[in-house]
């Protein structure tokens, strides 16, 4: 498993103390404050790697006058879709469907980039003799669902060794995508790095990974809001990043702790070994790409700007983006 290092551990307790003390200075002479309800639509059900989000006793989020609320959703698209009607308030999001948003005319605002490393691959047995990209010509590849994240990012490495969707055959074998490819079903299957050790956990083995970062990488998740809310909510989605800021450098600080706790939360969180080691791999996705602890959730605006690019020109997307108009500075990285 992937350890985080004694610096990186100190840094990370100096934001937590230093995030509680700003904590304290907002009460000052305040005496009753208002506690604000924030909707976070989510891309999916409660699950382990967001226990940081919904282990309540923490308080992460009432330290800021927050009231948390989890809205469950299936897929990046519906949790921004229920920003868009209004059923939420911030959509827990991937690069892929706020492209697609925002190709639409959705008015949309991007604060927080939660997971700066990406976090897909493209798994084959080992029999098959697929170490790069290139190996994938001619072959079947199973994706969770021709509109999902393993599909845009199996493209996403299929185009960085100069080849396209029309050089491999691309089969929907649903979530549980692991079980063709140890039946032979298919040559090799996108996935992503808990996917892969939940398959491992389940008996896959002697694999070949290929892993979508090492070609290029980009934000696997976000948080987004309508210019609407941004303009309505501003102070409160400020309060509600400082409690997720908080809240992400608990779980790398105390994975531990943020593993024993999903148990209770999570859907998949009955096996505490597990856990930690799906905890372990997303507190490895939230460091930033550039700068130290002091740039957790900065946005890499030219990386997300070229990631927009890339999905326009394997016609992902429809119009060229313009990424400058709804990353507002105060969120980009080295501002």
């Amino acid at each position: 498993m992937r350890k985080i290092g004694l610096a990186v551990m100190l840094t990370v307790f100096s934001i937590l103390l230093g995030a509680c003390g700003g904590g304290k200075q907002n009460e000052q002479g305040a005496g009753e404050e208002t506690i604000h309800n924030i909707r976070v639509a989510s891309w999916s059900q409660p699950i382990t790697e967001q226990i940081n989000l919904l282990a309540e006793e923490k308080n992460f989020f009432k330290d800021e006058k927050i009231e948390l609320e989890f809205i469950p959703g299936a897929g990046g698209g519906d949790a921004i879709k229920n920003i868009a009607s209004g059923k939420a308030d911030i959509a827990f999001t991937d690069p892929g469907s706020l492209f697609a948003a925002l190709d639409k005319g959705e008015r949309l605002v991007v604060l927080y980039d939660i997971y700066p490393q990406n976090v897909f691959n493209v798994v084959s047995l080992e029999e098959k003799n697929i170490t790069k990209p290139q190996d994938l010509k001619g072959k079947t590849i199973g994706v969770y669902s021709l509109s999902s994240g393993t599909r845009q990012n199996l493209l996403v490495l299929l185009h960085q060794a100069g080849l396209s969707e029309e050089d491999v055959t691309i089969v929907e074998t649903g979530v549980l995508n692991f079980a063709p490819l140890m039946q032979g079903q298919v040559d090799a299957t996108a996935a992503t790095d808990t996917g892969l050790t939940t398959g491992i956990a389940k008996g896959l083995e002697d694999v070949n990974v290929m892993e979508v970062k090492d070609y290029f990488n980009y934000s696997s998740d976000l948080f987004v809001v309508t210019e609407a809310t941004f303009e309505q909510k501003k102070e409160e989605i400020l309060a509600f990043l400082e409690g997720y800021r908080k809240s992400a450098a608990w779980m790398m600080a105390e994975s531990e702790e943020a593993a024993a706790l999903a148990t209770n939360y999570a859907i998949d969180g009955k096996d505490e070994a597990h856990n930690l080691a799906i905890i372990e791999l997303r507190n490895a996705a939230a460091l930033p790409s550039t700068g130290g602890m002091e740039q957790l959730g900065v946005i890499d605006l030219p990386n997300l700007q070229e990631a927009a690019d890339l999905y326009y020109e394997l016609g992902l997307i429809d119009n060229e983006l313009d990424l400058t108009t709804v990353v507002p500075s105060e969120f980009i990285a080295g501002k």
